[in-house]
């Protein structure tokens, strides 16, 4: 719970405490109702990067936090909650109308770091050399692939003007989006055409043993530089045929073969299964090999509701061609929140749809996940497109 395994993953105790202090710093304060602080200094220990709270302690320094305990986390957790709840009981009409939008970013914030706490056990117990299973078995939100997987169709979009974006929020849990998702807006797309399905684990085989991770023509220059300084051979988490760490594992492990060790721990690679743990770089690369694209993000959520269309939700994150940059007429949030998004609009890509560890009900067709090129250890992969001539 305490333990973190680099600097851009945070320890299980410190996800609990800083999602509880979010809606402490931000909805509470608001409220009116004499709440009361559980403990000054959880301020600066569980603020992320909100610069107008104060001061916070530094990130890569997360798992130096051995107090307070995780007794102490899960009391502060039900003082905030019991005082929400109050707020919620107590608020007049007034208050609650102001309330309630930050009481429902709070819980799709929450949700947001219920998937990174996901994903950062699953980095966490990659370092161990036993490669334990998080997850007994597979859960059947992981169970990706129950027919054999066809070769992918192209479906072709027809070039227009078409209308990206998600209407401005009005408070609502049904109609929730975060600022960057707005303002709708009309953008032209050029004709191309998308696969109705994710690049699988086998089909990014044939990749590696094509020699992939070894032809510098098919990498971005950046891409290119961190196969070389970091020994990329494969997606992460995958497991040679010689790798001894694959007989290891709390679950039954094949002996032969390339292996993926994940949630449940290490498996005999499925080659049905969409392939996750992939970089920015890597999607690129392959879609190279695979003489396609990424899509943009314009031309995904466009072919979003298009017949034939899988996998677009549930599956993995896919990474498109888009820069993260705000939409024409972007307005961030008031108050503290307005770090929420907007300021981190420098230097990412965006990603598209959501992978099985998404809680349900958080993904959305207007859904802009971000995150810098060379990241892997989300569950994120890709979709391919191509230009029509």
């Amino acid at each position: 719970m305490c333990v973190q395994s680099m600097p851009d993953a945070s320890p299980a105790k410190w996800h609990l405490a800083h999602t509880s202090w979010f809606h402490e710093a931000v909805v509470l304060p608001r409220a009116g109702l004499g709440y009361r602080v559980f403990d000054e200094s959880y301020s600066y220990l569980f603020n992320s990067y909100y610069e107008a709270l104060g001061e916070r302690h530094p990130r890569p320094d997360r798992g130096l936090l051995t107090r307070p305990t995780v007794a102490e986390v899960r009391a502060y957790r039900q003082h905030v909650d019991e005082a929400l709840a109050h707020v919620v009981s107590q608020a007049d009409n007034a208050t609650w109308s102001e309330l309630a939008p930050l009481l429902v970013l709070g819980i799709q914030h929450e949700q947001q770091h219920q998937e990174l706490l996901a994903t950062d056990i699953v980095h966490l117990f990659s370092c161990n050399p036993l490669l334990p299973a998080w997850q007994a078995s597979n859960p059947a939100a992981l169970k990706l692939a129950p027919e054999p997987q066809a070769l992918p169709r192209w479906i072709g979009l027809a070039p227009g003007i078409t209308s990206i974006g998600h209407p401005p929020a009005d408070g609502s849990s049904d109609n929730f989006a975060f600022d960057n998702e707005t303002p709708p807006h009309q953008v032209f797309i050029a004709p191309y055409e998308i696969s109705d399905r994710l690049v699988t684990c086998g089909e990014y085989l044939d990749f590696i043993e094509d020699g992939g991770y070894n032809t510098s023509s098919l990498w971005l220059s950046d891409g290119w530089a961190a196969v070389r300084a970091n020994e990329w051979k494969a997606p992460a988490y995958w497991l040679t045929p010689d790798d001894p760490r694959g007989a290891f594992g709390a679950t039954s492990a094949p002996t032969e073969g390339w292996r993926v060790f994940g949630p449940h721990g290490v498996r005999a690679l499925d080659a049905g299964a969409p392939v996750t743990q992939l970089s920015f770089y890597e999607a690129a690369a392959y879609a190279n090999w695979a003489c396609a694209r990424l899509p943009t993000e314009h031309e995904w959520e466009a072919a979003f509701d298009e017949p034939g269309m899988r996998e677009m939700l549930g599956h993995a994150w896919q990474w498109t061609r888009s820069s993260y940059d705000p939409y024409p007429g972007f307005k961030a949030l008031e108050g503290a929140a307005e770090e929420y998004n907007g300021k981190f609009m420098v230097g990412q890509i965006v990603l598209r749809g959501s992978s099985a560890w998404t809680p349900e009900g958080h993904a959305r067709h207007s859904y802009r996940n971000f995150f810098p090129p060379a990241a892997r250890w989300q569950f994120s992969g890709l979709r391919l497109a191509r230009n029509v001539s």
